[in-house]
């Protein structure tokens, strides 16, 4: 059985292409400690990473992925270790495509 919380709202989903990564990263709780995170897919809109750290679905984080400034995201679902999130203000993916 599968268990996933997601966000009611859908409506904007999957608005830009997603790029498949393979990126360490931190996620960061606002106001708590930052947790490893693997980065599997990006968008100038959104992630999704696998994290032992547990989120809920409408919290606020930073993703924090080395020599880049941390971007703010809103996590739209979870699921097990991974979650889904849409940035605050669309990121610049620009080194991160090669």
């Amino acid at each position: 059985m599968i268990k996933a919380r997601i966000a009611e709202d859908q409506s904007d989903r999957r608005r830009m292409s997603r790029w498949s990564v393979d990126l360490d990263a931190k996620v960061r709780e606002l106001g708590a400690s930052g947790v490893e995170a693997r980065v599997l897919n990006i968008s100038e809109s959104g992630f999704m990473a696998i994290s032992d750290g547990r989120f809920e679905v409408g919290s606020r984080v930073w993703l924090i992925l080395p020599g880049r400034e941390r971007a703010n995201a809103l996590v739209k679902w979870t699921a097990g270790d991974k979650l889904g999130a849409e940035f605050a203000e669309p990121i610049s993916l620009e080194g991160l495509k090669a």
